[in-house]
């Protein structure tokens, strides 16, 4: 799970990420206003009936397996002197995912990026303002770093691609054999990769994808990559053991399965991730 902090108006706030959506940290956010009494406060935002119509709204919308009998109860009960409601008892109500009650190291009551910058709003419109143009660094910021990562990954495996290429040159083609017929023999080969990794050829994935800019290999992930550099360096040594073609297909396809296994759940490389 990754997390990071962010600034706002002096106040340090926490994000994590949760099947890739951004969850904020709403004791956090209550602490600009008062760091004492940061669950009242957002108890006090839950019993307000604008606040359960917004939450239960936000659940209709992206969570298929919410309990609308139960929001339509805690909607009829918001406003009255006697309502309480609390993120723990909304969770186990209703089923909600949009606020999650964290225990441990980065413990306290967190909410989709939605939910919070509307709690953020409530809280204080221009610490909301700050709040929001902080995570929009914090984003730009990752997408640099995911994008120089993919860089130099696409690079590493453009240089194994020449180490590859001339064991197909020195092993595979012939002397004699046309320009033309050269080109077929490298292609082959590239697509023996594509299949052991992505399970398609280039073609293949052209047609399904005929709007899309570059190739198979430019809309690879940064670990996906990773695992083709690899691969193009056991290519090449499965050609100077002189396997064939469908051999070798097979083994490469069993080490891309076994690596990408590895890369994804690998923590240390999820860490250089962002």
């Amino acid at each position: 799970m990754k997390s990071a902090k962010i600034t706002a108006k002096g106040t340090e706030v926490t994000i994590f990420q949760k099947e890739k959506e951004d969850y904020i940290s709403l004791t956090d956010i209550a602490k600009y206003k008062d760091s004492e009494r940061t669950n009242y406060i957002i108890q006090n935002w839950m019993r307000n009936r604008s606040t359960i119509e917004f939450i239960g709204l936000w659940e209709l919308l992206h969570n298929p397996d919410f309990k609308g009998i139960e929001f339509d109860a805690f909607k009829n009960e918001a406003g009255s002197n006697s309502f309480t409601l609390t993120p723990k008892r909304w969770i186990a109500s209703t089923n909600a995912i949009g606020i999650i009650s964290k225990s441990g190291r980065y413990g306290g009551t967190y909410a989709h990026q939605d939910i919070a910058f509307e709690f953020a709003s409530w809280i204080s419109a221009e610490f909301k303002l700050y709040l929001i143009k902080e995570f929009q660094r914090l984003k730009s910021d990752e997408t640099r770093r995911q994008q120089l990562e993919w860089s130099v990954s696409r690079t590493l495996a453009k240089v194994n691609y020449l180490v590859h290429t001339n064991a197909v040159k020195k092993h595979l083609i012939p002397d004699d054999l046309s320009k033309s017929g050269q080109r077929f023999v490298y292609a082959d080969e590239a697509d023996l990769l594509n299949l052991a990794l992505f399970n398609k050829t280039a073609s293949a994935w052209r047609k399904e994808h005929p709007h899309e800019k570059g190739n198979i290999r430019d809309a690879a992930t940064i670990e996906q990559l990773v695992v083709l550099s690899n691969l193009e360096s056991f290519n090449s040594e499965l050609i100077k053991e002189g396997l064939d073609a469908d051999t070798r297909l097979k083994r490469l396809n069993q080490i891309a399965i076994r690596q990408m296994k590895i890369m994804l759940e690998n923590k240390s490389f999820k860490k250089l991730e962002g």
